[in-house]
């Protein structure tokens, strides 16, 4: 069993920060890659942001390139995003996905809500 637990989510202005933090806990087992998905109402879940084991290649939405910043900490078994520069247009549930094992299978946290006032 697996669990993946977001936090940092919150209520920020346009322009703002925020820092989200995605832990995992239970039976770990090979550990992949890592990565932020976000869904607003009525649209679809996107990639946002995702990062290798190793932390050696990254990738990003064309929305989100130059304003977020994933990382990891292996060590912890989490995953960051660095969310600066926050528009409207980012107001989202945020979840948190983990590949594990040797078929790469994906976990889903329960989600963030983020909210970005203008």
């Amino acid at each position: 069993q697996v669990q993946l637990v977001e936090s940092g989510g919150g209520l920020v202005q346009a322009g703002g920060s925020l820092r989200l933090s995605c832990t995992a806990s239970g039976t770990i087992f090979r550990m992949n890659a890592m990565g932020w998905y976000r869904q607003a109402p009525g649209k679809q879940r996107e990639l946002v942001a995702s990062i290798t084991y190793d932390g050696g290649s990254t990738n990003y939405a064309d929305s989100v390139k130059g304003r977020f910043t994933i990382s990891r900490d292996n060590a912890k078994n989490t995953v960051y995003l660095q969310m600066n520069s926050l528009k409207p247009e980012d107001t989202a549930v945020y979840l948190c996905n983990a590949l594990m094992g040797v078929g790469h299978t994906g976990y889903w946290g329960q989600g963030t809500q983020v909210t970005v006032s203008s």
